[in-house]
C-alpha cells in the first residue's frame, strides 16, 4: 500500500466571533421585551452590565427574595456595613452565595458597597476589611464613599485623592486585603475595588464632582418631589457618552414621606402613582442608569419589574407627577393647579 499523505489530520474548530459591547447588551436584554427603557445597560464609563433597578437593603428584605430578586434579571445589589446594618443583614446570605469566594455566577453580579465613615484615605482598608469578612468575597465592583454632604466634603476631598490606590488590580490597597485573606485569581484579576464611587447628599458637591476622573459612579437622591438633581446634576451629562460617570438614583419613593400615597389637595380621580411608576420616573431623566430600590418582597420586584418593561413615561406624565411632587412639598396650592396638567386615574 501506497502511502501518500503523513500528514496528520486536525480538527480546527469553527470560528467564534467575539461579541461587541452592544451585542452583549442586545442579548441580555432579549429575555425582555423591547422598549425605550432597555432593562440591562453600560453603567457609565464602567464596563459594568447593570440591571436598571438595583436592589439595596433599605427594606430589609430576605435571603431567598434577594436570590429571586436575582433569578428574575436584578443584577445590580447595594450593601452597607455600618450604617443602618440590621437592615441589610437580612440579605447578606444571599450575597455571599452570588459574591463569595468560590461562586460560579460571581461576573454575573455588580457588587456594590458603601462606607459612611468619611475620614481619611489610610482607614479605607478598614472599612473593606469588614466587607470582606461579612460577605466572604474576593473584590467589590464598586465602593463607594457614601452620604457626602457639606459637613463631611473636606475629609471626602483627601479620600477620593487616594482613589488609585484603592481602585484596580496591583493597587496599595489590594496588596493589604491579600496578606489578610490571601490571593485569589478573581481578585489578582479585578483588583480587590474596581471602581470608585460616591452617594451626594449635596446637588452641588454633586455637580461638582460629576466629571471628575477620581470617580467612577455618581448616586443623588432624586423623586418627583425632590427634584434639584435635574437642574444640578442630569443636565451636566450626555447620555451617550462613553466617557461619563455612571448615575445611580436613590430615595425615589419618597424622603420624609410616601409618595405613593396622594398629596392633600389632590383632586379626586387624578392619577396616584404606584412605586415602580416613580422608578421609572427616575429611570426616564437624562442618563440615569440605575434606580436603587428598597424592596421588602418578592411582590415589590415582580412589580418593579413589569412596570419599567411599559417603557419611560412621556412628557406629560412627567409634568403631571412634577405637579404631584410640588403638592407634596407645598409649592403649590390646590386652588392654583392647571387643570390641563392633571391625569385621571389608570
Amino acid at each position: 500500500m501506497k502511502i501518500t499523505n503523513l500528514a496528520p489530520v486536525i480538527q480546527t474548530p469553527e470560528f467564534q466571533p467575539q461579541l461587541t459591547a452592544a451585542d452583549e447588551l442586545a442579548l441580555a436584554n432579549s429575555r425582555f421585551a423591547q422598549s425605550d427603557l432597555p432593562f440591562y445597560r453600560k453603567l457609565g464609563r464602567t464596563n459594568l452590565t447593570v440591571s436598571c433597578l438595583g436592589l439595596g437593603g433599605g427594606g430589609h428584605i430576605s435571603s431567598e427574595d434577594t436570590l429571586y430578586a436575582f433569578d428574575q434579571g436584578i443584577n445590580y445589589f447595594f450593601y452597607s456595613s455600618d450604617l443602618h446594618q440590621y437592615l441589610y443583614s437580612s440579605m447578606r446570605p444571599a450575597l455571599r452565595q452570588l459574591c463569595g469566594r468560590g461562586s460560579s455566577i460571581r461576573e454575573k453580579v455588580v457588587l456594590a458597597t458603601v462606607s459612611y465613615m468619611i475620614r481619611t484615605p489610610d482607614t479605607v482598608f478598614t472599612y473593606l476589611f469588614d466587607q470582606f469578612i461579612d460577605l466572604g468575597i474576593d473584590y467589590i465592583d464598586v465602593f463607594f464613599w457614601g452620604w457626602i454632604d457639606e459637613h463631611n466634603h473636606p475629609a471626602f476631598e483627601k479620600c477620593i485623592s487616594a482613589s488609585d490606590d484603592i481602585r484596580g488590580p496591583s493597587s496599595v490597597t489590594q496588596r493589604q486585603i491579600e496578606r489578610v485573606f490571601g490571593v485569589s485569581e478573581k481578585m489578582k484579576k479585578m483588583g480587590v475595588v474596581r471602581y470608585i464611587g460616591a452617594s451626594f447628599h449635596d446637588h452641588d458637591l454633586a455637580k461638582q464632582w460629576v466629571n471628575s476622573p477620581l470617580l467612577d459612579v455618581v448616586m443623588v437622591r432624586h423623586n418627583v418631589a425632590h427634584r434639584t438633581a435635574q437642574k444640578k446634576v442630569f443636565p451636566h451629562l450626555d447620555a451617550n457618552d462613553p466617557h461619563r460617570p455612571g448615575i445611580v438614583t436613590f430615595k425615589s419613593a419618597g424622603m420624609f414621606g410616601p409618595l405613593w400615597e396622594p398629596p392633600l389637595g389632590l383632586p379626586d380621580n387624578c392619577w396616584q402613582p404606584s412605586v415602580p411608576d416613580l422608578y421609572r420616573y427616575s429611570l426616564s431623566q437624562n442618563s440615569v442608569d440605575v434606580a436603587l430600590a428598597g424592596w421588602q418582597t418578592r411582590e415589590h420586584v415582580d412589580a418593579a419589574i413589569q412596570a419599567v418593561q411599559k417603557g419611560k413615561l412621556t412628557s406629560e406624565e412627567i409634568d403631571y407627577l412634577n405637579l404631584y411632587g410640588d403638592l407634596h412639598r407645598n409649592r403649590i396650592k390646590p386652588h392654583e393647579i392647571p387643570t390641563e396638567r392633571l391625569l385621571v386615574a389608570r
